[in-house]
């Protein structure tokens, strides 16, 4: 069934309480108006608004499936547009549509073909609103605002923004939602706004960034305005975060070819979320993030193997897991050809030291040889040195020492070492800023404290005991 409504006189169309089931479709090609807040109009069906025709909604506007809109220079209204179909909703046509608030509720999702925009304030209560690719924008005019955003609830594409205030762009990939900001805006400015995926172009990075996150980035684009600062973040828990060291992290701009860095100084933690703010900026384009310094791989802390009662017992502790899918231990008669002996190890993905066990329950007669694969959640790999163990040969005399350090320098230390260790934490310059002693006894796992005063940056660690003297380079965070 189709409704024609043709008003083509000037009075207006006042509609109290109007409902149009049965998927009933609307076409206004006159004059017509939802008067005042407490007149509900419900579409069940499309509603189409011709280019000669008025639609202004001062109540609330329920439309059930598509939205087509020809009129030129809409009234905004005062009302309230509900778009809360059961199935997949478009919105299309010549002209924006504008509407003063908006409530999206479609699980099936909304996708816009036009430009819907809101000057007041847009509810998300369930679904993804999708534009186009030509594109097409939410807009959020002068003033207004949004509510109710979440992984499942945000926009897939572009977000228009005008004013003068700070505005979280609620963008995302569909599935989680990745936020990006503008603030200190020093005009009225317009920016859109898309969440754009994998980085693109991430071996030209200039100095002094080292390498880029290849991972996610956004395009902010200023259509007019002044100078504002652009605020990012990052998620592990949705979007994967290379392991930087905090304090090299930085918000990058593609600037001539290259990614450029434009300054940021970042807090949170790289292994769950974080934030971080750019300079002031004047022009603007795709961001990302990005560090002057390389990302740190998952650290193999310790990897161990012992014969006990007639098995073989394989240990290896970890520092700051991060993205690692799982372990694989494979074994050797010969040291040269290896075989996966345990395939689907999961990782814990922690920050601190991580421990694992695994027995060998039929081992090899003689020497066994052993080594340990890590495979990252991008499929990448790392092996760890071979290590051989049979009745006569252990693997004691192991001293590790966690690499980067973060509140605390940590060792693991095979059973042969026993004793009182001295220990200097050094400058690079030789100018040692932290001394004392650690009482090891038969190995173990030990600690350093660090001051909480320590500035980031390269120290030496040097332990000595009797003959033995260890020295490595050590990052601090």
């Amino acid at each position: 069934m189709k409704i024609v409504l043709s008003i083509m006189a000037a009075a207006a169309l006042l509609l109290p309480v109007t409902e149009l089931d049965a998927q009933t479709d609307l076409t206004n090609t006159g004059i017509l108006q939802v008067s005042t807040g407490a007149d509900i109009l419900y579409v069940s069906g499309s509603l189409t608004n011709n280019s000669g025709a008025a639609l202004t909604n001062n109540g609330s506007l329920y439309v059930k499936q598509n939205l087509i809109n020809g009129q030129a220079a809409m009234a905004v209204g005062a009302g309230t547009l509900y778009l809360n179909g059961s199935s997949a909703q478009t919105l299309s046509g010549a002209q924006v549509f504008k509407t003063f608030n908006l409530v999206t509720s479609n699980s099936g999702g909304i996708l816009l073909n036009n430009n819907l925009s809101v000057s007041g304030t847009h509810t998300f209560t369930t679904g993804v609103i999708t534009t186009s690719v030509t594109p097409n924008y939410l807009v959020y005019e002068a003033g207004s605002s949004y509510t109710g955003d979440a992984d499942t609830r945000h926009v897939k594409g572009w977000v228009q923004k005008a004013g003068t205030t700070a505005f979280a762009f609620p963008l995302g990939n569909g599935t989680v939602e990745r936020k990006i900001a503008v603030s200190n805006l020093s005009l009225s400015s317009v920016f859109n706004a898309n969440y754009a995926g994998a980085t693109t172009n991430t071996g030209n990075v200039a100095a002094p960034l080292n390498t880029v996150d290849p991972n996610e980035y956004w395009i902010v684009n200023e259509v007019s305005g002044g100078t504002a600062q652009v605020d990012m973040n990052w998620d592990n828990s949705k979007i994967a975060m290379p392991n930087y060291i905090l304090a090299d992290i930085r918000v990058a701009n593609y600037i001539a070819g290259n990614w450029t860095q434009v300054g940021g100084s970042a807090t949170g933690n790289v292994t769950t979320t974080g934030n971080i703010s750019s300079n002031s900026l004047a022009s603007f384009g795709s961001f990302a993030l990005a560090s002057t310094t390389f990302s740190l791989p998952v650290t193999l802390v310790q990897f161990s193997a012992n014969r006990s009662n007639g098995n073989t017992v394989l240990n290896w502790v970890t520092a700051d897991e991060v993205n690692v899918s799982h372990y694989e231990i494979e074994r050797s008669e010969n040291g040269v050809t290896f075989y996966s002996i345990a395939d689907n190890i999961a990782a814990v993905n922690l920050p601190g030291l991580q421990h694992y066990e695994l027995t060998d329950s039929k081992p090899l007669n003689g020497t066994a040889y052993y080594r340990l694969r890590s495979i990252d959640t991008d499929g990448k790999t790392k092996l760890s040195k071979v290590i051989a163990v049979s009745d006569r040969l252990q693997a004691d005399n192991y001293f590790i020492v966690t690499n980067p350090a973060h509140s605390s320098i940590n060792i693991a230390a095979g059973k042969s070492h026993n004793g009182e260790y001295n220990y200097h934490v050094n400058t690079l310059s030789g100018q040692t800023l932290l001394q004392g002693r650690l009482n090891i006894t038969h190995g173990g796992s030990y600690s350093i404290p660090l001051p909480a005063n320590m500035v980031s940056g390269v120290y030496v660690l040097e332990v000595q005991y009797a003959s033995f003297r260890y020295q490595q380079k050590i990052m601090i965070q």
